[in-house]
């Protein structure tokens, strides 16, 4: 072989093409049309096995959960507390009352009275404020206030109001005069029947004066023991009741010199009572009512 053959002349002014081999690329697997793509992995949360981190705060839910435990269990004592205290009634003991309601029955004069139209269960308030246990009787023709031994089972004293005699009876709020150092809540009634008539000085300031031309009655402590004693003890049921029965025996029988009619008024009731501290006692330990107290009883 000779030189020409072997080597070959080049030009230098021609560049000099690199001829480059392309890389051999790996093979890829061929994806078939049945089998979708797969993506690629992703983080998972599992939320039903997730949990908050416990810390010393309540959630809103379970702070008026507690709330409403808490005072679930404060209405239950009190309720218990309550029925505790009312049992001690003695006007509460089985067939007392209707016991009461037939001894008084028996009393009342058909011939000046006539016939017994509801028995109501009462608590009095005299001018010093003292609360007194009263069943009141309404019939055709009178009004009788009654003080009953519920402990002995006998009547101690009636107080007859003819009905043609009321001409007045206000009902609202108890208020006092404005330097008195008592407080009552709640409302009542007072029934007039001599409007003409005002208390002496001497009654007034006379604990067991009797000759007041008024009465002042309000709810029983017991009035909301059972629903029979809510009947009888309720204050408004009372004061329709005595201002028809009055109206009816006013129109049948009536007083000569006076205006005939019952005139029913919405206003403060005020008790002239200013210090009170016998009030305040007797009210306060129920002097006034037939309780159990233990080995002595008032």
């Amino acid at each position: 072989m000779s030189d020409e053959e072997t080597f070959k002349p080049v030009q230098l002014d021609q560049p000099a093409t690199e001829t480059t081999q392309p890389e051999p690329q790996a093979p890829q697997p061929e994806s078939s049309s049945a089998d979708p793509p797969t993506a690629p992995p992703a983080e998972q949360k599992t939320e039903s096995n997730w949990q908050a981190p416990e810390t010393g705060e309540k959630t809103p839910a379970q702070a008026v959960a507690a709330a409403s435990s808490e005072a679930d269990q404060a209405g239950k004592w009190a309720s218990t507390v309550e029925q505790f205290k009312l049992k001690r009634f003695f006007v509460l003991r089985p067939g007392t009352l209707d016991h009461a309601v037939e001894d008084l029955k028996r009393l009342v004069n058909q011939k000046d009275d006539g016939a017994v139209q509801s028995v109501w269960l009462l608590t009095e308030i005299d001018h010093w404020n003292n609360e007194k246990e009263r069943l009141v009787l309404i019939t055709e023709n009178s009004l009788l206030i009654c003080k009953y031994d519920f402990i002995m089972l006998n009547c101690e004293q009636i107080q007859r109001i003819p009905l043609n005699f009321v001409d007045r009876i206000t009902h609202g709020v108890f208020t006092f005069p404005p330097r008195s150092l008592l407080k009552r809540e709640g409302h009542g009634l007072r029934v007039f029947w001599d409007r003409l008539r005002e208390p002496s000085f001497t009654s007034r300031w006379n604990p067991f004066a009797v000759d007041y031309p008024y009465t002042t009655l309000t709810y029983h402590p017991v009035r909301n023991a059972s629903e029979k004693l809510s009947t009888i003890c309720e204050i408004n049921s009372f004061r329709e009741q005595l201002t028809a029965a009055a109206q009816k025996a006013h129109a049948q029988n009536p007083v000569p010199g006076k205006a005939n009619g019952v005139l029913v008024l919405t206003q403060p009731i005020v008790i002239e009572a200013y210090v009170g501290l016998t009030s305040a006692l007797g009210n306060q330990n129920k002097l006034g009512y037939c309780l159990a107290r233990g080995n002595v009883g008032f």
